[in-house]
């Protein structure tokens, strides 16, 4: 019975100290993650605070011609920011997880499939999607290509999100035209950028 009660001693120390070990690398990965900005309403408090975000959203802008702005706008509603963000979970009786929704992650939500054309389209291999320079680039090559498949123009915040969403070619076959709860977020992703495009202006020659 004392080497019984040994054994299971032992056994509890030991997970003991792997749950110990699991948390520790839990809270190393969150401080790692880059924070969202404390004013996330405001394009020039998140520029202000993130230096090298406007940098990169500037880049992209120059690069492929999809504004800063816009850009901004699709990060707010894709991610809130938040660079680990994903997809919630399938279940089975709502109860026991068995997979996420899709493979969309990051600041930008981007699946494997779509991040994969994009690094070798342009040849950006080390890119992640918890990189926001790299998902800001992405968002400009993105909408660069739903601008000359479709001819949606890059300043149409509106229809080039659906698109983003849909993809070129289910945009092109009107695949949103039945969910009225995508047009709305589209909708609502407009009036951000319009939002964002009016106080960038105001502080954009300070940045």
């Amino acid at each position: 019975m004392q080497a019984e009660l040994s054994s299971l001693e032992r056994l509890a120390l030991h997970a003991g100290r792997l749950l110990t070990l699991a948390v520790i690398l839990v809270l190393l990965f969150q401080s790692c993650a880059t924070s969202p900005p404390r004013r996330g309403d405001d394009l020039c408090q998140i520029f202000y605070e993130e230096r090298e975000w406007y940098q990169a959203a500037r880049h992209s802008f120059e690069r492929w011609g999809v504004p800063e702005s816009v850009q901004m706008a699709f990060v707010h509603q894709e991610s809130r920011f938040r660079s680990d963000a994903r997809p919630g979970w399938r279940r089975v009786l709502w109860i026991f997880p068995i997979g996420r929704r899709s493979s969309a992650y990051g600041y930008g939500q981007v699946k494997d499939g779509t991040w994969g054309d994009y690094i070798r389209a342009t040849g950006n291999r080390g890119a992640d999607r918890d990189d926001f320079a790299d998902v800001a680039d992405f968002i400009g090559w993105y909408g660069d290509v739903i601008h000359r498949r479709t001819g949606v123009e890059k300043r149409d915040t509106y229809h080039l999100y659906l698109a983003y969403h849909e993809g070129p070619g289910g945009f092109a076959r009107g695949s949103y035209k039945g969910k009225s709860w995508l047009l709305e977020v589209a909708r609502k992703v407009e009036t951000r950028a319009r939002i964002y495009q009016a106080q960038y202006l105001g502080c954009r020659d300070r940045l």
